[in-house]
């Protein structure tokens, strides 16, 4: 069966059988998966995914947890997280988002994921209790329909999940509808300046490897604008070029030495701040 990027049924499926695959190479075989659940080696697209956690918060959560880290930011270390908050984490994967949230806003506060594939979910769950936090509650679900009441949570972060849906207006609207007046949007995405070049735009590998559905920054801000958010602003935080992914390109039948010079310096990961008016 063909896979239609347009249909947001038929991403949500590979993306789902991905994670789901990255979730059990962890389980099964005690291994680092790679970024956003493709199945290309590691070192292929390693500048995306290495050395987003130092030791200091390694050493608070297990292993398994770190391993099953697909993000391309640290949204932990940058959200200024306080004690007492609720936090949600939209595509929670193995959970180490969560589990650092929840330590920062510690017992009087809680910590949300939020994922739509079993695998993760259970994964995420044993690492919870690996860790004994209290304070943390995965739920099963689709970032584009958050299961949680309106105005219900202070922070909102991700980690290089948001740009794998296909409909990625009505999660920036869950995320505004869930945010408490003066709640914060705090995100790692993967982003994208000027055009790039349609080998990667139509590539399903891509897609899953979070860069084919990466937004425009300045599609990102209009986005979020139009969700109702205030005080936008978008900080790189690392750019990639074509060949930190030759191995991952190339199985996608992309010439690297010759895409390098349309593609390189378009595309990087940042951290996108946001705020709902206090009203």
């Amino acid at each position: 069966m063909n896979t239609d990027l347009t249909n947001p049924q038929d991403v949500k499926d590979v993306v789902r059988q991905k994670y789901g695959e990255a979730a059990l190479r962890v389980v099964n075989e005690g291994s680092k998966t790679s970024c956003c659940g493709t199945a290309a080696p590691l070192h292929a697209v390693d500048p995306i995914t290495r050395d987003l956690y130092d030791s200091e918060q390694a050493s608070h959560v297990p292993g398994e947890a770190l391993l099953a880290s697909l993000g391309c930011g640290n949204p932990t270390a940058l959200a200024e997280l306080k004690p007492g908050e609720t936090v949600l984490d939209l595509g929670s994967g193995g959970g180490i988002d969560v589990l650092l949230s929840a330590r920062r806003v510690g017992p009087t506060g809680k910590a949300y994921g939020l994922d739509m594939t079993d695998e993760m979910l259970a994964l995420a769950n044993a690492n919870k209790a690996k860790a004994g936090a209290e304070n943390v509650e995965f739920l099963k679900g689709e970032i584009e329909n958050i299961p949680l009441p309106g105005e219900s949570v202070d922070v909102l972060i991700s980690n290089c999940v948001i740009n794998l849906s296909a409909d990625k207006s009505k999660v920036l609207h869950e995320a505004f509808r869930v945010l408490k007046p003066g709640g914060r949007f705090a995100v790692s995405d993967i982003v994208v300046r000027g055009e790039v070049p349609e080998a990667i735009r139509a590539s399903i590998a891509l897609w899953v490897g979070c860069v084919a559905g990466a937004l425009d920054q300045d599609e990102y801000r209009q986005l979020l604008e139009a969700a109702g958010f205030e005080n936008i602003s978008l900080e790189p935080t690392r750019e990639y070029k074509a060949a930190d992914a030759r191995e991952l390109l190339e199985a996608a039948g992309i010439d690297v030495d010759a895409l390098g010079a349309a593609a390189d310096g378009k595309i990087f990961s940042a951290f996108i701040r946001a705020a709902k008016p206090k009203g």
